[in-house]
């Protein structure tokens, strides 16, 4: 005789609560809000709600003229413009976009019912907005890393100037020459330490050297330049963007080079009790966990003499190259003016150079010249 098994008793199933209500969406604005603002806020409702659940976006860096970059059909419902950028918000069935332009860039956000649709509505929106420079051959892309009070950590990108090494070589002492020569020809499989270290007087051309790298390397390496260094090693969230990286084409073993422009308290001799673990993840970012698995280089400049680095920072193994970078002797200063009127015993700098074949004094030099990335 079998065993009566009556059947478990079925567990009830209960409510689950929609995640818009069990998080409620709240915004809070104050006459510090902007007309644009209030349509970015606008933007977000479909999306918080579930009315529209995908969303896909896609950023522009120079839209061509004239495009308003709304898809086919679109209907304006706010449209706000403030000093620094505009704000659209439009709608068409199934979707919502936002558009927020800001000098030649813009930013694209589409919501939709469904997935499809929002990639859809992205494409159709963007698809041939980008407007490409027209190539230059003395120009060269170079990226610019900066925190946004809107955005965050933020990358852009234009074309700067940048000579050939044979049109500005004459700009170098010859041991200096002989150096930056040996990097310019560098390759992937010539690197060995991850940090290339310029240091020397200000106006000895540094920093034009480094556009000139730019060039020469654009077949290989992606060059950044870290417009704000000193804020990238103390925050730790901005750094590890930088170093995840934000690649250009589709080469997955592209090397990156991260400028940073004269970081003289970083790594100087007391950095390890003036800038905290600033320098400490400076040195993990060359040759640390951090640096693991990423093709990135760090480039230094800075006006501190050799014997004042940390010499943590110029270890033997630590530098794909260091090169101090100083004046030009006299008989060299004076090949490149063509003349020895103003030019004193110790020879002069490339600043003072160029300052002179304007027509003024060395000692007259301004501070930040107009163009300091000429020389610097």
């Amino acid at each position: 005789m079998c065993a009566d098994r009556s059947p478990e008793p079925r567990r009830p199933i209960l409510p689950t609560t929609p995640t818009e209500s069990a998080l409620p969406l709240r915004l809070t604005m104050d006459d510090s809000d902007s007309p644009a603002d209030v349509v970015d806020a606008l933007f977000l409702g479909r999306f918080a709600s579930g009315e529209q659940p995908y969303a896909r976006s896609r950023s522009v860096d120079r839209v061509r003229s004239g495009l308003t970059l709304l898809p086919p059909g679109a209907t304006v419902l706010r449209s706000a413009r403030d000093d620094d950028r505009s704000a659209t918000l439009a709608e068409g069935e199934g979707w919502t976009v936002l558009v927020s332009r800001w000098n030649r860039g813009a930013d694209v956000t589409v919501t939709a019912v469904g997935e499809e649709l929002a990639e859809e509505m992205l494409r159709k929106a963007v698809d041939g907005a980008e407007d490409e420079p027209e190539p230059q051959p003395d120009d060269v892309t170079m990226g610019f890393w900066y925190v946004s009070p809107r955005r965050g950590p933020y990358r852009t990108t234009r074309q700067i100037s940048a000579g050939t090494w044979e049109e500005i070589r004459g700009n170098y002492s010859a041991p200096v020459a002989d150096a930056m020569a040996r990097v310019m020809k560098v390759v992937p499989d010539d690197i060995a330490g991850r940090l290339l270290l310029l240091h020397g007087p200000p106006g000895t051309g540094k920093t034009s050297a480094l556009r000139t790298l730019a060039r020469s390397w654009q077949d290989w390496c992606q060059v950044d330049c870290v417009l704000d260094p000193e804020r990238l090693f103390n925050d730790v969230g901005y750094l590890m963007d930088i170093a995840i990286g934000e690649d250009e084409g589709s080469g997955g073993n592209r090397w990156r080079l991260l400028l940073l422009e004269d970081c003289d308290e970083l790594i100087r001799g007391e950095a390890r009790h003036t800038a905290g673990q600033a320098l400490s993840r400076l040195l993990n970012l060359t040759d640390g966990l951090l640096g693991q698995g990423r093709n990135v280089l760090v480039g230094v400049t800075t006006n501190e003499d050799l014997e004042r680095l940390h010499p943590a920072v110029v270890r033997p193994g630590r530098c794909l190259a260091r090169i101090e970078v100083g004046p030009l002797s006299r008989s060299e200063a004076v090949h490149w003016l063509g003349r020895e009127e103003g030019i004193g015993r110790d020879g002069a700098t490339l600043a003072e150079l160029y300052a002179l074949r304007r027509g003024t004094t060395p000692a007259s030099v301004p501070a930040q010249p107009a163009d300091p990335g000429l020389y610097l």
